[in-house]
């Protein structure tokens, strides 16, 4: 969805954990017909994925409820809006000086022209 949605751009790089769905020859060979550079952090080692790490981290401690979800149905609404909107619209990061992600995605796509 984030490909189609920022018109196919070329060099993108998919990083991720070691974890059998991105190793899966099907998952690989999807990032191949897209032409996507594949990154995996070793091992057991948290601290090369550690931006992924906090945000699960943060949709598990902060979201999720302690409970579960009554339903698979109410659970992707759920945490798609943490996704979508909480987290990339209105949450500031450290690393984007106190800014949401789509805040400085799209201050990015300015200054380069990209619309």
């Amino acid at each position: 969805m984030a490909y189609e949605q920022r018109g196919r751009p070329s060099g993108l790089l998919f990083h991720s954990d070691p974890g059998c769905q991105y190793a899966s020859r099907m998952f690989r060979q999807r990032l191949w017909r897209y032409r996507i550079t594949k990154s995996m952090s070793r091992r057991g080692n948290c601290w090369d994925n550690s931006p992924m790490e906090r945000l699960f981290r943060s949709l598990k401690t902060e979201w999720v409820p302690a409970t579960g979800y009554p339903s698979m149905t109410e659970a992707k609404r759920d945490i798609s809006d943490y996704l979508m909107n909480d987290y990339n619209r209105q949450s500031p990061h450290h690393h984007n000086d106190g800014l949401p992600p789509v805040q400085v995605e799209n201050q990015s796509n300015l200054l380069s022209g990209i619309s």
